[in-house]
């Protein structure tokens, strides 16, 4: 059987995008993206309809998810008072420009956002990189669990994103994959 993963995202600047990109790399998922004016198409309605498992991303904007990403939230009304999406697999993502930068308040947002839809969270399932000799190009270095994070210095291109941070994406997708055929 196979299992049909999709990852909604938005991106301002192209940073997020490329975490979504490595998710996908990891999981095999189909790419969403929220367009600059919060929407999607209803062809990714459907494909979000007949998903096993959702990844949410986006960038964390003074401590929260954008603007365009929540509309998209705001949008999913009808899904949830038709519980389409319970059940379902879900795991969040962001990405700021500071190492805390308070993404986690943007994935307790995901978190929240992903309950109230009665689906089933997925965290990274890594160890952190918190010893003396670890380096900032190590998996997880920043050390989340409840979603996977990711920071790009404020005046990186988005090809310039931090190896360790494109890995930990890339594992974290694997670990989503794994989860959807092992429940499936």
């Amino acid at each position: 059987m196979t299992s049909r993963i999709s990852i909604v995202f938005h991106s301002g600047y192209g940073h997020t995008r490329q975490v979504a990109q490595a998710v996908a790399d990891g999981s095999g998922a189909d790419l969403i993206e929220i367009d600059q004016e919060g929407r999607v198409s209803d062809q990714d309605w459907a494909r979000l309809a007949a998903s096993d498992a959702i990844v949410f991303g986006t960038p964390t904007y003074m401590g929260n998810v954008s603007w365009q990403f929540k509309r998209f939230q705001d949008t999913t009304t009808g899904v949830w008072m038709n519980q389409q999406w319970k059940n379902k697999l879900a795991a969040g993502f962001t990405n700021s420009a500071g190492i805390n930068g308070d993404k986690l308040a943007t994935l307790n947002s995901l978190f929240t956002f992903t309950q109230q839809h009665g689906m089933l969270w997925v965290g990274t399932g890594m160890l952190p990189a918190n010893a003396k000799a670890s380096v900032r190009d190590d998996v997880n270095y920043l050390a989340s669990f409840s979603g996977l994070m990711a920071a790009t210095p404020s005046d990186a291109s988005a090809d310039e994103l931090v190896a360790g941070d494109l890995r930990t994406a890339r594992l974290f997708g694997e670990r989503i994959r794994d989860v959807v055929q092992r429940l499936h």
